[in-house]
């Protein structure tokens, strides 16, 4: 049933992604603006497919089937009039905490821009993630699609906010104070020494040196893609059962 559920979203996916970008014929012939949206036309299924296809392309360690997911919950964000954004980060929990399972896609250019190590929630695994909660003080990692918002410098140094944008899965990431930064833990030399990457209390950390980068590419209302295969998340999800893309999806 889920590898059921999987193929129809994937169509979704390629039927229905509102957003690939015009810069093959924009940049040839007038220079964007930073008040330009890249988004602003609707593409065919030939312009679907052949975004799905780079980054693919781009990020042959990721799960093919993860990235169309996201590309169809980034879609019914946009059909509920959500602006369009530049970047969009995936994140596959269902990978182990000591392999690369974070990716950030330049959506106009269909660009791998970051792979890295992410941290997931303490109470949520070991080196496999097994639990996912929405709950304040659970310190387990939340799914579904975030926005990022602001940046600060807190206990965890530079850090970034995310709205969780689903509910019931992850609404509660502000109040949670789940937020994208970077942490010492996620190192590989200790993770060979613990079994599993050092762990958060629900946020997804990267690496320290890395960590400013990232943000500062990801950060101004962007998108965030969380997964791992949890039934009820994906049965529930208002991301993935879009009414949109299910349309879509029949047609």
């Amino acid at each position: 049933m889920l590898y059921t559920s999987f193929r129809a979203l994937s169509f979704s996916a390629l039927l229905s992604v509102v957003f690939v970008s015009f810069v093959s014929s924009a940049q040839a012939s007038v220079a964007q603006t930073p008040a330009e949206n890249p988004f602003s036309q609707v593409f065919n299924h030939e312009h679907t497919q052949a975004l799905l296809n780079k980054l693919t392309r781009a990020a042959p360690a990721a799960n093919p089937q993860v990235i169309s997911l996201a590309l169809s919950a980034l879609d019914c964000a946009l059909a509920q009039g959500m602006s369009p954004a530049r970047n969009l980060t995936v994140i596959d929990y269902s990978l182990v905490s000591t392999k690369p399972r974070l990716w950030v896609f330049d959506l106009v250019s269909g660009k791998l821009l970051f792979q890295e190590l992410v941290a997931h929630g303490m109470n949520t695994g070991k080196n496999v993630a097994r639990h996912f909660s929405n709950d304040y003080g659970s310190h387990q990692t939340s799914l579904g699609l975030f926005r990022t918002k602001d940046t600060y410098v807190g206990a965890n140094g530079y850090s970034l906010r995310m709205e969780g944008l689903e509910d019931g899965f992850n609404d509660r990431a502000m109040e949670r104070a789940i937020v994208f930064h970077g942490a010492d833990y996620v190192d590989l030399k200790l993770a060979q020494k613990l079994g599993h990457l050092g762990r958060s209390h629900g946020c997804p950390a990267v690496r320290r040196g890395i960590a400013r980068k990232v943000i500062d590419t990801i950060k101004g209302e962007q998108f965030l893609f969380s997964y791992y295969p949890d039934k009820n998340w994906l049965s529930r999800s208002q991301f993935l059962n879009c009414p949109a893309s299910q349309r879509w999806a029949k047609n």
